[in-house]
């Protein structure tokens, strides 16, 4: 019997090997790709996000101070106090890229919008006001603004791919909270040049990545008008422009779900 099963069970393992060994490959191969995936994803955000910043930069880098203190499209506040509500975004961002956490995340790049409102917001925003009038001069929070901004870059460039961080009581893949810094940015950005008419217009991959987010927040069921632009979306899905009576008509149902983002 050793004769004759002893061939038959040499194959039988070499099979089993090889089978092994074609499994192992397979799910090397699939982890590969899933960490190529995140490392494309990480490194298309890490470019918006410096983008995204640059372009705020630019706008406000050469205002005089008479320009800082124009409205903007959140109320209450001017370019400089909205400018400083940008400073602590990108301060933030230092802090929960320097805060590395366990996974997995709770949240993604949509949910993270969909957590419950500040309730202290209004809080918030006089706490703004006041700490942007507390300079000097209004050009006081730009130079602020350009040595946290470019600082918040650089870490997001040395962030891990695959890791995740902690903020504002969330866990995130570290992707999904580039996607949230980028989608907050660009919003801004268009928040904060309405009385700027000079002023560059955000970055096209970074609309690219907030009008994902709002697709995301509007759901599978509901598409956009086809005649808004991606800024009239930004605007219109964040509350910024009012629905019309054709948007609704067009949106249907979904049009209750507006403002998408705050």
């Amino acid at each position: 019997m050793g004769g004759t099963d002893g061939p038959r069970v040499a194959g039988n393992r070499a099979a089993r090997a090889g089978g092994n060994g074609a499994r192992r490959a397979a799910g090397n191969g699939a982890g590969r790709a899933v960490r190529d995936h995140a490392a494309r994803a990480v490194g298309l955000r890490q470019r918006a996000l410096g983008s995204a910043y640059d372009r705020i930069t630019a706008t406000v880098d050469g205002l005089a101070d008479a320009d800082l203190l124009r409205p903007t499209r959140c109320r209450g506040w001017l370019v400089v106090d909205l400018l400083q509500h940008l400073v602590l975004d990108a301060q933030r961002a230092l802090v929960a890229l320097a805060s590395p956490a366990e996974g997995p995340a709770d949240v993604d790049g949509v949910s993270y919008w969909r957590s419950p409102g500040d309730p202290d917001e209004g809080r918030h925003a006089t706490w703004v006001r006041r700490s942007a009038a507390a300079f000097d001069r209004p050009r006081g929070v730009v130079r602020l603004w350009t040595d946290t901004a470019p600082a918040a870059v650089r870490a997001a460039a040395a962030a891990d791919p695959h890791g995740y961080l902690a903020t504002q009581g969330h866990v995130l893949a570290v992707p999904e909270f580039l996607a949230t810094l980028v989608t907050e940015a660009v919003v801004h950005h268009l928040d904060l040049t309405v009385e700027l008419p000079d002023a560059p217009g955000p970055e096209p991959g970074g609309v690219t990545i907030a009008v994902a987010t709002l697709d995301g927040l509007l759901s599978d069921e509901a598409i956009r008008p086809a005649d808004w632009s991606d800024v009239d979306y930004l605007l219109k899905g964040t509350g910024r422009a009012p629905l019309t009576a054709h948007d609704r008509m067009v949106l249907g149902e979904a049009a209750g779900w507006f403002p998408l983002l705050g």
